[in-house]
């Protein structure tokens, strides 16, 4: 029996959107708090609908390069989860997680093998690695662009660190996604909208369907 695949819907902003994702059996759920993004949902928002998720699935709260004072605010919220998007080193990871006392999930950009001999440095500082499509130069935010990465490089992973997959995984690419790479959980955001920043309903049943079909 293979473990069950964590699934998480991540860049909702609206009570009706986490109510679909919960409805067709998300894990997790993520929000974002970056203005530049399109994704981009205010602290009251997130304060709201992390109550409303609260004992019935998994939140996150995805911050990008956060002061002391950003993390402190929504750590009181009560998130299960902070996840790290942005250049992080190991060292600030680490007290981050001291800081916060939230699990911290930290994504990493993979763009070449260089970027994946990285990925051990914070295998300890985090709780969980979330591996993402590096976003190309001069891109105004480092995540949520739907990009994909070759899944090639990460032949070169230490298979004892565990990680989940992002980066352009549609309801389309993702059954070939879980048996490629064989991740344990996964992470997606545009590749269920039909706008930026718009979530659709049909897209996110048919990621999750295809997704758990595939383990």
């Amino acid at each position: 029996m293979a473990d069950p695949l964590i699934i998480k819907i991540c860049g909702i902003k609206t009570p009706d959107v986490l109510e679909t994702a919960i409805a067709a059996g998300t894990d997790m759920v993520g929000f974002l708090h970056f203005p530049r993004s399109p994704r981009h949902a205010s602290v009251d928002t997130i304060a709201d609908l992390i109550s409303q998720a609260r004992g019935r699935v998994q939140t996150c709260v995805v911050l990008v390069n956060p002061d002391n004072s950003t993390v402190a605010e929504f750590a009181a919220l009560g998130p299960d989860w902070i996840q790290l998007h942005g250049p992080e080193t190991p060292h600030r990871v680490e007290a981050i997680r001291a800081e916060a006392g939230v699990e911290i999930i930290k994504a990493l950009p993979i763009g070449s093998a260089e970027d994946v001999g990285h990925v051990s440095d914070f295998h300890e500082v985090a709780d969980r690695l979330l591996l993402d499509a590096k976003p190309p130069k001069g891109a105004d935010r480092p995540g949520g662009l739907g990009d994909t990465f070759d899944w090639a490089l990460l032949k070169a992973l230490d298979p004892s660190i565990p990680f989940m997959l992002s980066g352009g995984l549609t309801p389309e690419t993702v059954a070939d996604a879980v048996r490629t790479v064989r991740p344990f959980g996964l992470d997606v955001s545009s590749g269920v909208e039909s706008a930026p920043g718009v979530k659709d309903k049909r897209l996110i049943e048919a990621f999750i369907q295809n997704a758990r079909a595939a383990v």
